[in-house]
């Protein structure tokens, strides 16, 4: 079976969970199947790259993303099946369905509609991406949700569906990378103090991933923890701005404040979240939350948003603790930011001031992300996806 994997992200370009995702889903698909890698950006090992049309240059981003996937789509000839990863991709794999009469399979990392700030950052080109999505996924063979609660909202979201065409296959993790280090040069390095209990945030400036509801609660922090961020590649000017005042006014008015912007190597990151005494994901709107899981294996306690597919990740009391959110719809802002930056805060402190407890939850997530989290079950359970869509594919027209 040769396959064409469709991406925008891919390594060394990996800032999000999707290419989180790509890069050790595409490691254990090579093993099973003949798998080409197609992504954006320039020329790199094991892929092959299209850049936007430099008739677009200055043009909005979304618009330029749909010139590459035209450039993936010739990519691809010659493939028996294309899948494709967030929108960026996914009309490149609808148009190869459609060029080449080969089955088409999206994995659903994220929903545009459940994504409404992305109009801030993209414009009208927001209505691109979503129209795109929407295209790609109405007709796609077969639909990969990486959660139960993602699987929900991809039916809520596209009613048109066919629910028998949408499988749960979840995120995962490499745990002979992702495990504890204990070694203190790059904690050293970036000015946390091993001897003080810190709260950790990893991921990008988004108002999805609710860093401003964090930098809200630790106003409420226990004085004696460290926050440290590794937050970078802001959506907009706008939500830089933002982050840098509130960044800047907690240093003002508290010690231990430590902001890392620049996107650190994995085994950095490692260290950081072995020496956290807490992982703190605030998001809005997570799918699943792969991130989750990296903390997770590190031995790292989570406190984290009940929201999408979290709660299917972290088990709330047992390797963590959950917050709730009342949204007036998925996705949405809370609808009290006070309340929930409280209760964000009150499950920091309670972990923070108990570090043993905390060492249990995190002992405890390493174990349920060894047992149930392995990459090369999630590789197998994907070609079997395939297999289904090429027995039983949709006609070329779509839905």
């Amino acid at each position: 079976m040769r396959v064409a994997l469709m991406t925008r992200e891919y390594p060394p370009d990996v800032y999000g969970g999707a290419g989180v995702h790509v890069e050790y889903l595409a490691e254990r698909l090579g093993r099973l199947c003949d798998l080409s890698v197609l992504c954006f950006g320039a020329p790199r090992p094991g892929a092959t790259s299209a850049d936007p049309d430099t008739v677009l240059a200055g043009a909005n981003p979304a618009l330029q993303a749909l010139s590459v996937d035209l450039r993936l789509c010739a990519l691809a000839a010659g493939a028996d099946l294309a899948h494709s990863h967030t929108w960026y991709a996914n009309l490149a794999g609808h148009l190869a369905k459609l060029l080449y009469g080969i089955p088409h399979v999206v994995t659903s990392h994220s929903l545009e509609p459940r994504r409404p700030w992305k109009a801030e950052q993209l414009g009208g080109g927001y209505a691109l991406s979503s129209w795109a999505e929407r295209t790609a996924l109405e007709a796609a063979d077969a639909v990969i949700a990486v959660s139960a609660a993602m699987k929900a909202d991809v039916l809520d979201c596209y009613p048109l569906l066919d629910p028998h065409r949408v499988s749960v296959v979840h995120n995962g993790i490499d745990t002979d990378q992702y495990r504890p280090d204990h070694a203190t040069d790059v904690v050293e390095r970036l000015g946390m103090d091993p001897n003080r209990p810190s709260v950790v945030f990893v991921g990008r400036i988004t108002r999805q991933k609710g860093l401003d509801h964090l930098l809200a609660a630790a106003r409420l922090l226990d004085p004696d923890a460290q926050l440290v961020l590794l937050a970078g590649a802001p959506d907009t000017a706008e939500i830089a701005a933002e982050t840098e005042a509130a960044v800047a006014s907690l240093q003002a008015s508290r010690s231990g404040v430590i902001w890392v912007r620049e996107m650190l190597v994995k085994p950095a990151v490692i260290q950081v979240l072995t020496h956290a005494t807490v992982f703190c994901c605030p998001s809005v709107y997570e799918p699943m939350g792969i991130v989750n899981l990296e903390a997770m294996a590190c031995e790292t306690a989570v406190v984290a948003t009940a929201t999408g597919g979290i709660p299917e990740v972290v088990a709330d009391g047992e390797t963590g603790v959950l917050v709730p959110i009342d949204q007036a719809e998925p996705g949405a802002q809370p609808k009290d930011p006070d309340a929930f930056a409280a209760a964000m805060a009150e499950a920091l402190n309670s972990l923070v001031r108990d570090p043993d407890r905390a060492a249990a939850l995190g002992r405890a997530g390493r174990t349920r992300a060894v047992d149930a989290f392995s990459w090369s079950a999630i590789a197998e359970r994907t070609l079997e996806v395939y297999r289904r869509a090429i027995d039983n594919p949709q006609a070329a027209g779509g839905v």
